[in-house]
């Protein structure tokens, strides 16, 4: 994906120039008289937490974030209003109009991360009945990521199938109808089912699904270890590594924001 720079968090003109005209609009001051912290310095402040995994309260405000709880509530009204969705199809329309989207197949799998009881969370059946949440993650052949969602840990990955390809938005950027569905699907023995399958072909894609009690040599690793990478890139930021969030609202949205910056990658590579 390139070099990384040595301060990821600061918001460089090209990403500001994205976010800033999706922001809603400023309610009300909490306090009287006292400055508002400008929306590109929140953003800062939301950057460091979500790639340093540290406390909202230790935010070192020195740094120009404004306070921690500044910056909570700026995400949580951010995630509210949809910024993130909405920054990911304009990123995902520029990578359609510049042909580096690969819709001829999509990849499945997910993740899990340890952490607090709350909503969206549950008992891991295979650790321990230990509490945790699932990113489930659809990517397309390239593994820049389509949809992705948070699921309590208990939850099987197949149900999660068609709610995530239901979850591709709309994607424009070249001549003709927007398309959201890719050709074929590619995913590990934990989707096999036939019922899915069938649902997959009334769909028109064409399932590509490991099977149970079957040798592995299917040859679908070939193609979808793209996902595992993108899965990777996702806990490359410290925040989503494990759930600290109780609230689930406040960890989708960082959720939102690491797949924004992810595809804004991808684009930064057609310049």
């Amino acid at each position: 994906m390139g070099k990384r720079q040595s301060r990821p968090w600061i918001v460089s003109d090209e990403l500001w120039s994205l976010i800033e005209p999706l922001l809603p609009e400023p309610g009300p001051k909490l306090v009287a008289g006292r400055p508002r912290v400008p929306d590109r310095q929140a953003l800062w402040g939301i950057l460091f937490v979500l790639h340093t995994g540290i406390q909202w309260e230790y935010l070192p405000q020195e740094l120009g974030f404004g306070s921690g709880m500044t910056c909570w509530r700026r995400l949580a009204a951010w995630n509210e209003a949809g910024v993130w969705e909405k920054s990911h199809l304009v990123l995902l329309r520029k990578l359609r109009s510049g042909k580096k989207l690969d819709w001829s197949r999509a990849v499945i799998d997910s993740s899990r991360q340890g952490g607090p009881q709350g909503p969206k969370s549950g008992p891991s059946p295979v650790d321990r009945a230990r509490p945790g949440s699932k990113h489930p993650l659809l990517v397309d052949g390239q593994g820049i990521p389509l949809a992705v969602s948070l699921t309590g840990g208990n939850r099987n990955d197949v149900t999660q199938l068609l709610p995530l390809l239901d979850q591709v938005p709309p994607v424009a950027g070249v001549v003709g109808r927007p398309r959201r569905r890719p050709d074929m699907l590619l995913a590990d023995r934990g989707y096999d089912h036939d019922k899915y399958r069938r649902l997959l072909w009334k769909r028109g894609i064409r399932p590509a699904i490991a099977e149970r009690g079957r040798p592995h040599g299917t040859g679908l690793g070939i193609s979808r270890w793209v996902v595992e990478r993108t899965i990777s890139w996702l806990h490359g930021f410290r925040r989503l590594r494990i759930r600290w969030e109780r609230r689930d609202d406040i960890h989708e949205a960082f959720l939102r924001l690491a797949t924004c910056l992810i595809t804004h990658r991808h684009v930064q590579r057609l310049c």
